[in-house]
């Protein structure tokens, strides 16, 4: 069993920075596509970004040249740098572990964490 723990989200202010880190409980973090979704209130849930094993990266259309998605298998972390945030970016984001080459479709991910809200004022 793969356990995920997201922290880093809060309140910011429009065109504000977040940094949300995503804890892996196993050592072999190294072995599956980690992803970012978030869901705002009323939506359902939406890729923002993620990385496959070998580092290469992919993003939501929304996010790309504003957020930057990191993996460290050494420390067993997922990072998601958010900059230039904007209101639309609320929601409470999760992290997630998948196969390989794991694509924007979250039925392809098969442990999730329990997120964390990210919330940006106007």
């Amino acid at each position: 069993q793969v356990q995920l723990a997201e922290s880093g989200g809060g309140l910011v202010q429009a065109g504000g920075s977040l940094r949300l880190s995503c804890a892996v409980s196993k050592r072999t973090m190294s072995r599956y596509a980690m992803g970012w979704f978030r869901q705002a209130p009323g939506k359902e849930r939406e890729f923002v970004a993620n990385i496959w094993t070998g580092g290469v990266a992919h993003y939501a259309e929304s996010v790309k040249d504003r957020f930057t998605i990191s993996r460290d298998n050494a420390k067993n972390t997922v990072n998601l740098q958010m900059n230039s945030l904007k209101p639309e970016d609320t929601g409470v984001y999760s992290c997630a572990a998948g196969g390989g080459l794991a694509t924007e479709r979250s039925s392809e991910y098969d442990y999730w964490g329990q997120g964390t809200q990210v919330t940006v004022s106007s």
